[in-house]
């Protein structure tokens, strides 16, 4: 047996994959990739092939790979402190830092950060915060949670059950009684034909002013929202939509949780999402970006209205009974810290934002037109193709035919990492946010291959029956 046979051996023994059919992996179906280097927009694997990651892994390698000052900083950061708890007032020089460079990067309103590991942790302590500000404030009554149809906020218990999608709920008895779920604002999908998009945008708040009449206002605490929904399809929010919600949440006295783990720093050509959309946020939840993935660390960033009940809370409860063990950790707190240098020293954002613009622009003029394609859209550094049976009646193809994750392995095949995305016949592209113009142009080249192979097999099948 070779080293490399010994290594599949060994994974299919004994990882266990998130979000991996066990059976098919474990007996060898599902073809395996040993991942053994990076640089820029491109992974190389066991076989030497190179790919360019047009998903930036999960959405996370903002400054692409292979940054030596983060693996400098790391470096540096472990020699002189590799860990101490941040637990009765505890602090290292870099975890403060950063505190204050998460602030400085934060819509305005914005006071304190609590460190986790995950964006699924992050959006965990999220909801415990909620709950324990209407416990000290003698509401305790308003506890329910708002979210999405095909919003995505992780895999926890809460945050699982938060997620608006259903392979996320199947058999782990989710979404639990607290959470619940209003329309997803996807105008091309959600909306009856011959509804504006100004139209959907008021039936989307229609839906969710029924929502808290049925429930009662005095029983919702908080509404969470990705500024421009990822897992659930890449799905940038119809004009208006973010103040007509804000109106709602504000009248209604709920507070609103702007999940930012997608599109903060940079992805969307701002700072974070909310600035990109003019949303106000009582909480924050950040990760991917913060660290480009070079360390994992997640932040809740808490606003000064929700602070100051903390605050006074704590005069009569005494400390809050929350905690992780690597909260703060000062490796992830080094390795932000030289992301957002890099971010803001070479203005990774603004790039973000050209680059964004012209991919969706190359997008559009290749794709508008294509018989397998029913939507083009994006946001900054986020685009998706949805793929139609019939894209004038919006009418989607049979699931079985499993059209996106076709196009995705056809992409790979040519060298290219674009996302077949759940729920949907959706091919995701969320590339680094250091991808230039050419590195664009050779995305589209073969997304376009990829997409017509798979429209020849559509056709021929068609034909044939």
């Amino acid at each position: 047996m070779t080293e490399l046979e010994r290594l599949f051996a060994a994974d299919r023994a004994h990882f266990m994959h998130p979000s991996t059919h066990a059976h098919d992996h474990a007996s060898g179906l599902l073809p395996g990739r040993i991942v053994t280097g990076a640089s820029g927009i491109r992974i190389e694997d066991h076989e030497g092939r190179s790919y360019l990651d047009a998903f930036a892994g999960l959405y996370c390698v903002n400054i692409g790979y292979g940054r030596t000052e983060v693996a400098d900083a790391i470096y540096e950061q472990a020699k002189k402190l590799a860990y101490y708890h941040t637990y009765v007032g505890h602090s290292t020089d870099t975890i403060i830092e950063l505190s204050s460079r998460i602030i400085d990067w934060s819509p305005d309103g914005m006071k304190k950060v609590y460190y986790g590991m995950s964006g699924s942790d992050a959006n965990e302590t999220q909801i415990k915060l909620v709950w324990y500000y209407n416990n000290v404030l003698g509401r305790p009554n308003k506890k329910k949670i708002i979210s999405r149809e095909r919003g995505y906020h992780g895999s926890g218990i809460v945050t699982g059950s938060l997620t608006g999608l259903p392979s996320f709920h199947q058999y782990f008895d989710l979404p639990i009684e607290r959470v619940k779920h209003t329309v997803c604002p996807h105008w091309y999908r959600k909306a009856p034909v011959g509804m504006s998009e100004a139209q959907f945008v008021a039936y989307c708040v229609e839906e969710l002013e029924k929502l808290i009449a049925r429930e009662g206002a005095d029983t919702i605490a908080a509404f969470i929202g990705e500024p421009v929904m990822g897992t659930g399809g890449i799905l940038p929010p119809p004009a208006g939509y973010w103040p007509a919600v804000q109106q709602v949440l504000k009248k209604h006295d709920i507070l609103l949780i702007a999940d930012e783990v997608v599109c903060g720093f940079g992805r969307l050509g701002s700072k974070m999402g909310s600035q990109h959309y003019g949303i106000q946020p009582d909480l924050i939840t950040v990760a991917k970006g913060l660290t480009s993935a070079y360390a994992p660390l997640s932040g809740v960033i808490v606003s000064e209205r929700v602070w100051d009940v903390i605050g006074k809370a704590s005069q009569e409860f005494g400390a809050m009974g929350h905690g992780w063990t690597y909260s703060g950790h000062p490796i992830c707190a080094a390795a932000a810290l030289a992301n957002l240098d890099i971010l803001e020293r070479e203005r990774i954002p603004e790039n973000a934002a050209q680059t964004g613009a012209y991919l969706l622009a190359q997008l559009h003029a290749t794709f508008d037109s294509h018989p397998l394609v029913g939507e083009v859209r994006g946001a900054g550094m986020l685009a998706a193709l949805e793929f139609m049976a019939d894209k004038d009646e919006r009418q989607p193809f049979d699931a079985g035919l499993k059209i996106g994750p076709r196009v995705s392995a056809a992409a790979l095949r040519r060298g290219l990492i674009a996302r077949a995305m759940p729920h949907g016949d959706i091919l995701g592209f969320a590339p680094p946010l250091v991808t230039t113009r050419a590195d664009v142009d050779e995305i589209i080249r073969l997304a376009r291959e990829a997409v017509d192979e798979v429209a020849t097999e559509v056709a021929g099948a068609t034909a044939t029956a």
